[in-house]
Formats: C-alpha cells, structure tokens, sequence
C-alpha cells in the first residue's frame, strides 16, 4: 500500500491518496503462457519417442545380426522374388542371453545402458508432471514445482545421453551411421529435446520483460 502526501496547506491540513505500490516491470502473459506451454508439449512429445525406443530396443542392425537392449537376435537372408532382391528376417531364436553375441562384456554393459536410459524415462516423465502441476498452481509453489521439473528433464537428458553413449562406445565396432535403426534415431532425438527442454525451462524465469511497465496498473 502506498501513501502520497498530495500537498499541505495553510491550515495544516494533509491530503493523503492511499494506493497499490506499482510494479517496476510486467512480463507479458501472452509470452510466458506460451513458452511453457511449448515446453511442456516437447517434453511430452520427447518421452513418447524415449518410451518408443526402450519398449522396442532394436537399436543397431549389423550384417545378420540385429543388436538391442534387451535381445540378441540373428537375421536370416532371403530371396526375393522381383529382381533378384534380397531381404532379411528375423530368426526364430532371439535370446536375452547377449553374451551370445561373442562381444566381451555386452551383457553386463547393456544391462546398465538399460537401466540408465530407463531411470532417465522415469525422471523426464516426473520432471513433465511437475512443470504440468505448476501451470495449475500460483505464487511459490508455482514456482518450486516448475523449477524441479526442470531439474528432473534436464536429469533424465544427462543420463539418457550417457545411456546413448555407452551403448555406441559397447558396440563401437559393428556401429555405422546407416546401421542404427529408427528405434535408436527416436531415442537420440528424445535425448537432444530433454536437454533443449531442461534448459529452456531453467531460464525462462529469467527471461526480460519486452514491453516497460506503463506506471499505471489499472492499464493493464
């Protein structure tokens, strides 16, 4: 509440005009409500790719063999009957038991690339109901929520990405640009938004105001 003496007469008299304080500057609402609402909508879309990718978990197609999270699997050719074209299938005897593979330490290396981009799935998919939660609240609690929502997307692209990682650096050898499938593509994009997103909505509280505060709030 502001008080303003409007003048002093003669008598002693003081003329007080009692107010609201205003405001130094106003973002605007338009702005804002926008560029969270953008930033929820690519989160959300980042975590149908990332559920995309892990549920499936074919990520490296090499020769005959079709390498992934969670199977082994070994392709059979077959002929083709226009043109003499060849296609591949796969065989019957997938097997979970990835040291099969005849890559030291693939089992234990792609039980913890696994686990990692999971834990990163669970913590993008938390870190989104946050930033949906603060949009449904005001004042600090807004704010608290939407602030570790960020924390937790940007968490889930730091792991995510170190997931991605081990996976190429495990696989390094039969790894070619044209072998990863469209299943790894879908996680690698997740990846890239997670952190897109988690830096975006860490510093958009921090965003400056376009448009100067008038001076008069009832304008507004």
């Amino acid at each position: 509440m502001l008080i303003h003496v409007d003048q002093i007469s003669s008598d002693n008299s003081v003329s007080l005009q009692v107010g609201p304080v205003p405001r130094g500057k106003s973002t605007p609402l338009f702005l804002d409500l926008f560029c969270r609402s953008l930033i929820i909508l690519c989160t959300f879309l980042s975590v149908i790719l990332s559920s995309i990718a892990v549920c499936d978990g074919h990520w490296l197609l090499a020769g005959r063999r079709m390498f992934g999270l969670w199977y082994f699997c070994s392709l059979e050719e077959q002929q083709g009957s226009v043109l003499g074209s060849q296609s591949f299938k796969a065989s019957s005897n997938c097997t979970r038991h990835l040291e099969e593979a005849g890559v030291d330490g693939l089992g234990v290396g792609l039980a913890v690339c696994r686990s990692v981009i999971t834990l990163a799935l669970v913590s993008a998919i938390f870190g989104l109901e946050l930033l949906v939660m603060s949009q449904a609240s005001e004042g600090r609690d807004s704010s608290r929520r939407w602030t570790l929502g960020a924390r937790l997307v940007l968490l889930a692209g730091v792991m995510a990405a170190g997931g991605v990682a081990s996976f190429v650096l495990l696989l390094g050898a039969f790894a070619t640009l044209l072998g990863f499938t469209l299943t790894f593509w879908c996680q690698f994009t997740a990846t890239f938004l997670f952190f897109l997103n988690g830096m975006a909505a860490r510093h958009i509280q921090y965003i400056e105001p376009l448009l100067p505060f008038s001076g008069h709030p009832d304008k507004l």
